[in-house]
């Protein structure tokens, strides 16, 4: 139905466009919470796998932090 529209495929680019841009705006803030909580950055990208996601949201709520370690030492 749609494949004898003129923006048919113009719609189905946007569609990819917003998906990208909404990554990005989600995986730069939990690359860097991850960074700053001691753990390497590339964990960030599990944000985009729609049930890990959930587990990894809670992995960082309740793991013990390796930099929260080193902050306890100094104190």
């Amino acid at each position: 139905m749609i494949e004898g529209h003129m923006f048919g495929n113009t719609i189905w680019a946007g569609h990819w466009l917003w998906m990208l841009v909404v990554a990005i705006f989600v995986v730069i803030p939990v690359w860097r919470i991850c960074q700053r909580a001691g753990y390497p950055g590339w964990m960030g990208l599990l944000i985009l796998i729609p049930m890990v996601s959930l587990l990894f949201l809670y992995f960082l709520a309740f793991a013990n932090w390796p930099a929260a370690k080193g902050r306890e030492r100094n104190d």
